[in-house]
């Protein structure tokens, strides 16, 4: 029997990973999204949803009028984010807002959506992809301050995720908020991250795509509403300083 998985922000980085890795699963049928109209080359049986801008008030009624109405989705992964740098003394309120609407606002309109046209049952999985920077324990004077949109979007993304776990839960529909790694991407580049990549552990995001996939198979509703790191603490540099030595693989991360 073939699932369904359904990857929001499947252009790039760990979205596009993700789109790739399932679509070389003859077991699964891959459904990714696109913010624009123009999508990447791609596997011929990935079925594109164009134009789902996370931004746009419309994301959730955009993205259910091109699924048709009788598929029923195993897995939804939204995957799709936005990092404007900033510090505190040149906070940018355009870049915080975009970022709160995109890790903390969309992700409830999409699933209200998804779940209201039918497209989510029991022993279904919603996979919200988080940040380890978004935990308040782990966040430690000998990393600073600055990029608050960045990390209090990322808690606020957390708290998106317990309140839906709350709500589908008796629907029997899994939720659970992950920490894929500190990856090499566009993204981390393009904020002046990749100085610290090797020293941090990041991996690349077909890396990073390989881990969460097992994960998210495992995931079940026993765990739902958790915020988990499928790949441990190698590379959340505050981990052991705030959790001790001897950590997990996965490592179930504080809030």
């Amino acid at each position: 029997m073939t699932s369904k998985i359904l990857v929001v922000g499947a252009t790039r980085g760990l979205g596009a990973c993700l789109r790739d890795l399932y679509s070389k699963d003859s077991t699964k049928r891959v459904f990714a999204t696109s913010r624009t109209e123009s999508v990447p080359k791609s596997d011929s049986a990935i079925s594109w949803l164009r134009n789902i801008d996370l931004t746009h008030p419309e994301v959730g009624q955009n993205l259910i009028a091109q699924i048709p109405a009788s598929t029923g989705f195993s897995t939804v992964i939204i995957s799709a984010g936005y990092f404007g740098f900033e510090s505190f003394d040149d906070p940018d309120w355009e870049k915080e807002v975009k970022m709160y609407t995109t890790s903390a606002i969309a992700p409830v309109f999409l699933v209200h959506h998804i779940v209201k046209a039918g497209l989510l049952s029991e022993g279904s999985k919603v996979i919200i992809v988080s940040s380890e920077s978004g935990s308040i324990t782990l966040r430690h004077e000998k990393e600073g301050g600055g990029n608050y949109g960045h990390h209090a979007s990322k808690a606020a993304s957390n708290m998106v995720g317990k309140l839906l776990s709350l709500d589908l839960k008796p629907k029997g529909i899994a939720v659970g908020l992950v920490h894929p790694g500190f990856m090499r991407t566009e993204m981390t580049e393009g904020v002046g991250f990749d100085k610290y990549w090797d020293a941090g552990g990041a991996v690349t995001p077909d890396e990073a795509a390989r881990s969460l996939v097992s994960f998210i198979e495992e995931f079940d509703i026993s765990k739902t509403g958790e915020y988990w790191a499928p790949r441990g603490p190698g590379d959340i540099g505050t981990a052991e300083s705030v959790l001790g030595k001897d950590l997990p693989t996965p490592l179930q991360l504080p809030w």
